[in-house]
């Protein structure tokens, strides 16, 4: 240990720290312009500079960047100190125009800060200034450099932190700035719009255009919330001015560590405060077909009574009720409750099990537990090789992309499986460019190498697994050039790759919805968990198989037990003691039978034998495969109940609208992709007859007959807690006092469960599943002879409820497009940017063709967020024998110019 004095203070730390790391420790504060913290030190704005005496010899320095010495006697405001600082900030000042009153930064520039403290007022230093033009194109931020000091900060975590590279330090000199390649607009440049750079920025240099609308001694309150989008869970602050929220600052939440994406930061709110939103209970008159304003009285009344009509006349099981993977947790756990109690059917579903229950399904019978099996900074901060299988985090999940570039740029490895050449591809090792469809096959190759290489780990394999010559004797069929012919991959690459992951020490499995997504998608999720059971990479850290969820509370939908064969906790619906458990802690008969998927819902409805449906929260006309197919269930039900922010396309088809609340207005819980149960807060309470939806939901449930206490949502989580073991030490009260809880936490002293299958698998021995390639349910023909994938993008979130009502990500991307191969647009005369007609057997729509390499020949892709292109008009219903999940990642389509 190294001991030094600093201002007086006797400070003991470790051979290695920095001066600023020591005064840290030691309560002493250090004025920093450039210093960015878990950075190499930039040392460039010598704000930073302290003296220091040792034995009888004094220097200056850089506090960010001089190691402490043995001895050290560190003045931090002795009068050389402050006389140096006043140098800096006078020199600063020089090329600097001091329009502070007019500035956005006015009151968050720490160069005024640090000018106020230091008493410059202006430079002494008169002489020409530079004058760059402003790049105002982005329409998020705007770039000033007049007020740019070169300090770095904004190029430092663009390059180094969010990984990106958008933007450098440009020229020499006094003609220095920063700048984008090549010097093109901000907005044209490959910039993500993150704003993390903004964030950065100790002065006006780059400002936010929202913050020109308020200074920070109008905010009335921060409230520290839960990010609505992805399954991240990154923490942020909504910034309230008037009761309206007009800013979003990052949190260093445990996923993201002071991040955020686009959409977290410019996307998360516009919506709260839209005039669309749906203020009153709305009931159609039959005979117009017009919605009319009601009374809360007259819509719970009529919503009761009607479904409990149909449930005398034609029984339970004509009812059924979805509840909300973008909602909190107590929300869908009484949705689920009231489908039971009330209904009594399990005919419960939610939109999470139409994209991840196949990971639910396939690593519950593998591993005995249907989750990420480790934290999000565990696979990106300790990995020596991350395999990325059908997922493009960088897009859909986009900090925990930005993590796993500052992975790469530490050198850890990396293999990409994926269909389409995504942005990390570029950065990637390997990039295995496979069939869509293809990921068992894939898989098999992948432990056909390690076997034949003798990679495996037979330790690991005989102590903690079952199945194994099974696996061998299947996989001996599945050749590199086997697979290669079946993948359209190259049959070397998948050698290298088999071996690169059976040989790295600490190497993840990454996947989402290009595993999942598919006829076949529980197989390909059982396929991944044989490839880390094989090289022995479970229940350790840095390590393990791990389904990145796609929104904000997939994970919460799913352990809530809003679904048709299980309660709460994954506990399951056929099992009597289980029933048993529920109806004493409910207080009523519980139907023992399993109830229909979602997916199976809506061909019931068509054969009338669900008659009345109520859905919380989702939009499947939009969201759900063959969208016709989808009306023509709405359209014959007797009854249609929807609970909603704004009239959606759902909504349309709806007899009652019952309007609810957003996250930004309500208590509760989202649970996010590594199981971290993470607090949701109100910020604003909005005019309008909106209510909280556990509100509507417990009085629905007492009109229908079931006595069920008024909860908050605190209370809401003690049952939930009370029922369900894994989140049995859960509440409020802990997370509120800031321990951060990833489930299974079954008791009130637990801490919680990082890693799972440490030791023991949750099954006992982890099972190896003999999976079997089985080609697509649909392939491509003469008359369909390209296949279409669907997915994310950076921009958007699901239907745009929320980022459709943002005008910056409107501009940046409002419309559909479908992506080509350059040889196939070639072979119809189709050029990029021209509209195109896409049709499938299920149905037409018109898009626009951008072409050229991303997709290979005979392949497409389309991003589903956008009605004038909407994908899940041609996507194909085929289900997952499993999971009963929809193949939207394949379907044949033809391609025509409009």
């Amino acid at each position: 240990m190294i001991h030094v004095t600093i201002d007086g203070i006797p400070v003991e730390v470790e051979k290695g720290t920095t001066i600023l790391q020591a005064a840290e420790k030691a309560g002493v504060k250090i004025p920093t312009l450039c210093y960015i913290k878990d950075l190499l030190p930039d040392g460039s704005c010598r704000m930073c500079m302290v003296e220091i005496e040792n034995r009888g010899r004094k220097k200056m320095d850089t506090a960010c960047s001089c190691h402490v010495s043995e001895g050290d006697v560190i003045e931090t405001m002795s009068e050389k100190v402050v006389e140096s600082r006043k140098t800096i900030l006078n020199l600063l000042l020089s090329n600097h125009k001091t329009d502070c009153f007019s500035c956005a930064q006015n009151g968050r520039c720490k160069l005024q800060d640090y000018c106020v403290e230091y008493g410059v007022e202006k430079t002494t230093f008169a002489g020409e200034m530079t004058e760059f033009p402003v790049d105002d194109s982005n329409p998020f931020f705007t770039y000033d450099p007049n007020l740019c000091i070169l300090c770095h900060r904004c190029v430092n975590t663009c390059n180094k932190v969010v990984g990106r590279g958008a933007i450098d330090t440009m020229e020499r000199g006094f003609e220095s700035s920063v700048g984008t390649p090549f010097g093109v607009p901000i907005r044209k440049s490959t910039c993500e719009s993150c704003g993390n750079c903004v964030e950065a920025c100790p002065t006006g240099a780059l400002s936010s255009k929202r913050r020109k609308s308020f200074r920070p001694w109008q905010i009335d309150k921060k409230v520290l919330t839960t990010c609505p989008h992805c399954g991240t869970g990154c923490q942020f602050y909504l910034v309230v001015k008037d009761n309206k929220v007009v800013d979003v600052e990052p949190a260093n939440g445990p996923s993201n560590k002071n991040l955020l994406c686009v959409k977290g930061r410019s996307g998360s709110f516009d919506f709260v405060h839209s005039a669309d939103r749906v203020k009153y209970p709305l009931i159609k008159n039959k005979e117009t077909g017009e919605f009319e304003r009601a009374s809360w009285d007259e819509a719970l009344d009529l919503v009761a009574s009607k479904f409990m009509e149909i449930k005398k006349q034609y029984g339970s099981e004509s009812l059924a009720g979805f509840a909300c993977s973008r909602s909190p947790n107590e929300d869908i756990y009484m949705v689920q409750k009231m489908v039971r109690t009330c209904f009594g059917t399990n005919n419960t579903d939610n939109c999470a099990r139409v994209c991840h229950s196949a990971s639910v399904a396939g690593l519950a019978m593998t591993l005995g537990s249907g989750a990420m099996t480790n934290p999000v900074a565990d696979i990106t901060q300790k990995p020596d090789l991350i395999m990325m299988v059908g997922s493009n985090p960088e897009e859909a999940h986009p900090v925990i992309g930005m993590q796993i570039r500052q992975a790469v740029q530490r050198g850890c490895k990396l293999i990409v499986v994926d269909p389409r050449d995504i942005d990390l591809s570029k950065k990637a090792d390997i990039h295995l460019k496979l069939r869509p469809g293809t990921n068992v096959a894939f898989a098999n190759g992948i432990m056909h190498v390690i076997i034949e290489e003798g990679l495996q780990d037979m330790k690991f394999i005989e102590e903690r697994t079952e199945g194994y010559e099974k696996i061998k004797e299947i996989v001996k069929d599945y050749t590199p050039e086997r697979v290669g012919e079946i993948c359209h991959i190259d049959p070397e690459d998948l050698r290298r790759a088999a071996i690169m992951y059976a040989k790295a020490d600490k190497a993840p499995i990454i996947y989402c919805l290009g595993v999942t997504e598919h006829s076949t998608g529980t197989e390909g999720v059982m396929s991944m968990s044989n490839m880390a059971l094989l090289v022995g990479k479970l229940g350790r850290e840095g390590c393990g198989v791990n389904p990145i969820r796609g929104q904000n509370n997939v994970q919460g939908a799913c352990d809530m037990g809003a679904g048709p064969k299980d309660y709460p906790g994954y506990q399951k619906v056929e099992n009597p003691k289980v029933r048993e458990k529920f109806e004493k802690a409910w207080g009523v008969k519980l139907n023992p039978n399993n109830g229909l998927h979602s997916t199976e819902v809506f061909p019931a409805a068509i054969e009338g034998k669900v008659k009345g449906l109520y859905i919380y929260g989702e939009d499947p006309i939009v969201t759900d495969p063959d969208t016709h197919h989808i009306i023509k269930a709405l359209e014959n039900l007797d009854f249609f109940v929807i609970q909603e922010l704004f009239m959606t396309e759902t909504a349309q088809y709806a007899d009652v609208i019952l309007p609810g609340v957003s996250y930004a207005e309500k208590e509760g819980t989202f649970t996010n992709t590594e199981r971290r149960v993470q607090r949701v807060r109100p910020a604003v309470k909005l005019d309008g007859e909106m209510r909280l939806d556990t509100d509507i939901i417990i009085d629905l449930m007492n009109r229908m007959g079931y006595e069920q206490p008024h909860l908050t949502s605190a209370e809401i989580m003690d049952e939930i807690a009370s029922v369900t073991p894994s989140y049995g030490g859960i509440s409020h009260a802990r997370l509120d006092a800031g321990e951060s809880l990833q489930w299974p936490c079954p008791t009130k002293d637990h801490p919680g469960t990082p890693i799972l299958h440490v030791g023991k698998f949750s099954r006992g021995l982890a099972m190896f599943y003999p999976a079997e390639y089985v080609p697509s349910a649909e392939l491509p023909d003469e008359e369909y002879p390209i296949i279409m994938m669907t997915g994310r993008m950076l921009y958007h979130y699901t239907t745009r409820a929320m980022t459709g009502r943002t005008q910056g990500l409107m501009e940046i991307q409002g419309t559909s497009y479908i992506e080509m191969n350059y040889k196939d647009a070639d072979a119809l005369g189709i050029k990029n940017g021209d509209k195109v007609k896409v049709s499938s057997r299920r149905g037409q729509i018109e898009s626009t063709a951008r072409v050229g390499r991303k997709v290979s020949q005979g392949e497409s892709w389309m991003p589903f967020h956008f009605p004038d292109g909407n994908a899940n008009w041609l996507t194909n219903a085929a289900l997952d024998k499993y999971a009963r999940i929809p193949e939207y990642k394949v379907c044949a389509i033809k391609i025509e110019k409009a």
